[in-house]
């Protein structure tokens, strides 16, 4: 059985990687996906706008309530009650 260390690996990987028929087929593969991409974006339809889903929202004012005085006497109170 043959042993193959690290550097023996790295060396056969190397010449794998830079045999030309491995960057043909890279270079192929590169460009085909190119085309596809670049076709399925040309083909590609438009997306239907519905009217009723895109509505604009109004802002409303801003209500806030103030008060004139915080501290209310007893001749003010609406309900008519006196403190005793």
């Amino acid at each position: 059985m043959i042993k193959m260390d690290t550097l023996n690996l790295f060396e056969l990987l190397k010449q794998v990687i830079s045999s030309w028929q491995v960057i043909v087929i890279t270079i192929a593969l590169v460009l085909y996906l190119n085309i596809v991409f670049y076709v399925s974006r040309k083909h590609h339809r438009p997306r239907a706008i519905h009217k009723l889903s895109v509505k604009k929202k109004k802002s409303k004012p801003e209500e806030t309530e103030t008060f004139e005085d915080e501290n209310i006497s007893s001749d003010d109170d609406e309900l008519g009650l006196e403190e005793e």
